[in-house]
């Protein structure tokens, strides 16, 4: 019995100190959270730092302004996807462009904050395009500028590149950064691409041919088309971020820990209507390909190893465009995450086109 109770108040005596070690770590990280917030929170002298909704087409949509100097240059962010919101963690790059730049990241229609579970969104290319026009008509106004630069990723290229060719009058610049030009032969490019990485690899080419059949019978399978790019090296995040994803998170000075918890319960919900868009061809009517003629300068900054939107063919399609001014820097190693992974880097040359 002695035995057993010694053994008992032993366990007792850890469990204990394990419940003081645990409330002592959430209590430190509740201080940095403190910290980091308060200081995410300021606002430069001279500068900005204000986050607001703003009702675009009957949809509240949300919104980030940062910069260092109020008489600076204002530069629209496009988030990627469609559909995936980085407000949780991407003023850990975009700040890096507020010295030249008055950076507003906005997050599109029913994704990020701007998800509202009681309002279903519905998307369609022309809804996009209306949105972007509104909300830079907004911005223009909000900040006293006569044009602003475009710069989108991904998706966001995509969109970017659409809204600088319907509305000259806006934009004084365009920048893509991951420049998709056109889903269907993007996704050529990409299987024949996996065909020949696959060529002595069994289960690789397995994997290729599920894909294969699953694109040929119209269905949706970005998850394996995303596995066979991590298995050959040309993942999005191979390089991984050059910054804290965990600390940028708690730090955030937008998200409250209900935010952080919805983003993460409501995911699927948020990109269920970009799914819907994309399965009925929203992205094809956006398709760029023979439209080249842009009214102001024309940027691309890309990575050399990004299949996720093909390198090759944003190539090709820059040496056709026409514009006033343009320009195309590589990022060599870089695949489709370069803002992210070597963020750095990548806001070193947006300061050379700046």
């Amino acid at each position: 019995m002695k035995k057993v109770h010694r053994i008992t108040k032993g366990l007792i005596l850890a469990l204990k100190w394990a419940g003081v070690v645990v409330v002592s770590l959430i209590v430190v990280l509740f201080i940095i959270r403190w910290v980091g917030r308060g200081i995410n929170r300021r606002v430069p002298e001279g500068g900005i730092n204000v986050s607001m909704y703003v009702d675009v087409n009957g949809s509240r949509q949300w919104i980030q302004i940062y910069g260092q100097d109020r008489n600076n240059p204002v530069l629209l962010y496009l988030h990627g996807g469609p559909g995936s919101a980085t407000s949780l963690f991407d003023y850990a790059f975009t700040r890096k462009w507020s010295d030249v730049y008055t950076v507003v990241t906005w997050d599109q229609r029913g994704c990020g904050k701007s998800f509202d579970k009681s309002h279903p969104e519905i998307v369609t290319a022309d809804i996009m395009m209306r949105d972007g026009k509104v909300m830079t008509e907004y911005l223009r106004g909000f900040l006293h500028v006569d044009k602003i630069t475009l710069l989108g990723h991904s998706w966001g290229s995509y969109l970017g590149a659409n809204l600088a060719l319907a509305y000259p009058e806006y934009y004084d610049a365009f920048i893509g950064t991951g420049q998709f030009i056109d889903p269907d032969e993007n996704e050529r490019r990409l299987h024949e691409a996996a065909l020949a990485w696959s060529e002595n690899d069994p289960e690789g080419r397995a994997m290729v041919d599920q894909w294969g059949r699953s694109r040929e019978q119209g269905e949706d399978d970005f998850l394996l088309r995303n596995r066979i790019m991590d298995r050959y090296g040309y993942g999005m995040m191979k390089d991984g971020r050059d910054y804290n994803l965990f600390l940028t998170v708690l730090c955030n000075p937008n998200y409250s820990i209900k935010d952080i918890l919805d983003s993460i319960r409501y995911g699927d919900d948020a990109f269920a209507p970009y799914g819907a868009f994309v399965r009925s061809g929203g992205l094809e009517e956006m398709s760029l390909l023979d439209r080249y003629d842009y009214a102001m300068p024309y940027y691309n900054i890309d990575g050399d190893m990004d299949y996720q939107t093909n390198f090759e063919l944003a190539c090709e399609y820059f040496s056709k465009v026409n514009a006033p001014e343009k320009g195309l820097l590589v990022m060599k190693y870089a695949t489709h995450g370069l803002l992210e992974s070597r963020s750095e880097e990548f806001s070193a040359l947006l300061h050379r086109i700046r």
